[in-house]
């Protein structure tokens, strides 16, 4: 007689099935999406600095930077969810990741997050030079060592948590350069700002996952009200200091006017979006509220991108192949 459909076997051939392998959960783990934005934007670090250096960019030093910058970025990851595991398993969004369902052990993430990490960024000190390496490595304690743990305990934490994560386009810079100047300092300041509305966006969207987890957000504070003017303030304020910090480069001759009339339309853009998403103070609690924060998130992640390449293609230098 043939099994059911409802024997303990056959369910459990259907979750099998249901889960991610073990190349998926890696990707999860190693957060790729968020780990291919940073070597896109350390990339761009690098191709700016060794326009700057009057050297093609197209060598084998660069295939050596973002190596071993996503190295260290997926090694962060993985220490990062081995640190919330617990506080992942308490959220929608993030109770199927990996460590938080049990699939990879608390062992086999440490090792791997710290492996990467430390070969990582001796692989960068040897291959660039000691800066680089060190910066990356700075980079990664601070995301995994500060960042993460202050998430339970203030809201100053997204604040703190935008300092690594502006660094990587000013690492791609001393990568090819060796040391920090001010054209590197811009792309940090355009990471650094950028940030804010981005990130208010993703806390509004999902507030009550993070306040049920217990992490500490402008936008889980609970008062309802007070929080939807406090992450409007500061992200009106930051996509403002957008339009300025964007055109930072061209005003340090770094690029021409073509890309300073670019930024001035792409962060109006970004400004728009953020001022649309302040129409959440008239209701927090609407649906609606969800919609405006859900369209600022995508504005942020088109902008971004978009910015990168205009400030690329219109980079003073000349390209030698």
């Amino acid at each position: 007689m043939a099994q059911s459909a409802t024997t303990p076997a056959a369910i459990s051939s259907q979750k099998a099935r249901a889960e991610p392998g073990l190349l998926a959960d890696y990707a999860t783990l190693f957060k790729l999406r968020v780990s291919v934005m940073v070597v896109i934007t350390a990339g761009a670090g690098f191709y700016l600095a060794s326009l700057a250096s009057g050297i093609s960019p197209f060598h084998a030093g660069l295939i050596q930077a973002l190596a071993g910058i996503a190295v260290v970025t997926c090694g962060s990851s993985a220490l990062n969810q081995a640190l919330e595991r617990r506080t992942d398993a308490l959220m929608r969004r993030t109770s199927n990741r990996p460590m938080a369902a049990g699939r990879i052990s608390l062992a086999h993430g440490l090792i791997l997050g710290f492996s990467a990490i430390f070969f990582g960024s001796l692989y960068l000190a040897h291959t660039t030079n000691v800066l680089t390496g060190t910066l990356t490595l700075i980079t990664a304690v601070g995301y995994v060592g500060i960042y993460t743990p202050l998430k339970r305990l203030t809201v100053l934490n997204t604040f703190i948590g935008a300092f690594p994560g502006a660094l990587p386009p000013l690492i791609g810079w001393t990568a090819a350069r060796g040391v920090i100047e001010w054209p590197a300092i811009a792309l940090f300041a355009i990471l650094f700002v950028w940030q804010f509305p981005h990130f208010m966006a993703i806390g509004w969207m999902y507030r009550e996952d993070y306040a049920s987890a217990g992490i500490r957000l402008t936008p889980t504070q609970p008062d309802e009200v007070f929080a939807a003017r406090s992450t409007v303030i500061q992200s009106l304020f930051y996509a403002v200091l957008m339009v300025p910090v964007s055109m930072w480069p061209t005003w340090l001759g770094v690029t021409g006017h073509i890309y300073e009339v670019a930024a001035a339309i792409l962060s109006l853009g970004y400004l728009w979006y953020t001022l649309r998403f302040a129409r959440i103070t008239r209701n927090p609690s609407a649906p609606e509220s969800r919609t405006y924060a859900r369209d600022l998130l995508k504005a942020s992640v088109i902008y971004l991108p978009l910015l990168m390449a205009a400030l690329m293609l219109d980079a003073k230098g000349r390209l030698l192949f």
